[in-house]
């Protein structure tokens, strides 16, 4: 995504188009090295080191998985800041547009795959989580003449959940902690299938609608 004013990240922020008189609006453009950008970059930069601190001494010292949800957490939280970031200084690039949910689907991916791999969690739960993102990738491509469908708080609900339940495993957790992660991620998987049908039913919707008016229009 995008993140701070151009001039901060080292561009001229306002330019006007050649001959603009002093009445022309100003444009603003969003330069690729920005605070935002760098965020994004910064997460998928950290993918393979989770990986590496994930693993490490076997995949069960729990110095490393500490460290690994250290990684994960970092990861977790400019995902947050850099879409704010963006959203607030209006710097919405092509490459934020491309990298950002690659950077988001690969930490999460990566996390469920390696505790499916050593055994702490059920590959069914990593294969529902994973087929319901590349399942809405898709439906965007296919309704992504007609309109984009904003995110949903069940969307953001279940965004929050997921991080929190993988965040949860990946720590060496023992006891009454390791029964709760259990049910955090059976409230993730229940909301990532509702959310899933609720984006499949307003794509199905929006469709409809551009079909109609492409119908009706002169």
């Amino acid at each position: 995504m995008t993140g701070v004013p151009a001039p901060a990240a080292g561009g001229t922020g306002r330019r006007p188009s050649p001959g603009a008189g002093l009445g022309t609006p100003v444009i603003h453009q969003a330069g690729l090295w920005n605070i935002a950008n760098i965020l994004t970059m910064v997460r998928l930069v950290l993918v393979p080191g989770f990986v590496l601190l994930l693993l490490a001494g076997g995949g069960y010292d729990p110095a490393w998985r500490a460290w690994a949800w250290a990684a994960f957490a970092v990861a977790m939280i400019t995902d947050i800041f850099d879409g704010h970031l963006a959203r607030t200084y209006n710097l919405v690039t092509d490459f934020g547009k491309i990298a950002d949910p690659i950077a988001d689907k690969a930490i999460m991916g990566s996390a469920l795959v390696c505790l499916s791999w050593l055994g702490d969690l059920p590959w069914w739960v990593t294969g529902v989580i994973l087929g319901r993102e590349l399942g809405i990738t898709l439906l965007r491509f296919w309704v992504i003449r007609y309109g984009v469908i904003p995110a949903s708080r069940g969307g953001k609900l279940k965004t929050l959940a997921q991080g929190t339940a993988v965040g949860m495993y990946v720590l060496a957790l023992t006891g009454p902690l390791a029964s709760l992660r259990f049910w955090v991620m059976a409230v993730a998987v229940v909301l990532t299938v509702v959310t899933g049908l609720d984006y499949i039913r307003q794509a199905v919707v929006l469709r409809r609608e551009g079909l109609d008016a492409e119908r009706t229009a002169p």
